[in-house]
């Protein structure tokens, strides 16, 4: 392999995680919980701090909607940061802002699926305050 064909396949790598993620954003802040759960691959492990783990789409889709039903809502990211994760995904980590709260992403891992799509394989973030 040259270094083109690398960098052309980190470079799709990374696009489709980027399409998963402004997916799952545009799907909160339309408040349609099973679309956001849907970015999560199935048996997901969700850290969602104070608030604990959760695992499977299922789960992460009935906190979804929980947090939604409560008002929360119109959900932006600052500082993104991707970092490559083995052969076929990537690590973002960021800072999050929503109507009622903020905080950060400490770790998603996005991983590319036969599909072609990207999925989150694990999810850590943690609320740091309301607005």
């Amino acid at each position: 392999m040259t270094n083109n064909t690398i960098t052309g396949t980190d470079n799709a790598i990374l696009a489709a995680c980027k399409k998963g993620i402004a997916a799952w954003q545009v799907a909160f802040n339309h408040q349609d919980a099973k679309a956001c759960a849907a970015q999560y691959q199935q048996n997901c492990i969700m850290t969602a701090r104070p608030f604990g783990v959760f695992e499977g789409r299922e789960a992460i889709e009935a906190f979804w909607q929980g947090i939604m039903d409560q008002g929360f809502n119109q959900v932006d990211y600052t500082q993104v940061t991707w970092e490559a994760e083995g052969e076929s995904g990537y690590i973002l980590t960021s800072k999050w802002t929503m109507n009622k709260a903020f905080g950060v992403v400490h770790r998603e891992l996005w991983v590319v699926e036969a599909d072609g799509r990207a999925r989150l394989a694990s999810d850590e973030f943690e609320v740091q305050g309301e607005r």
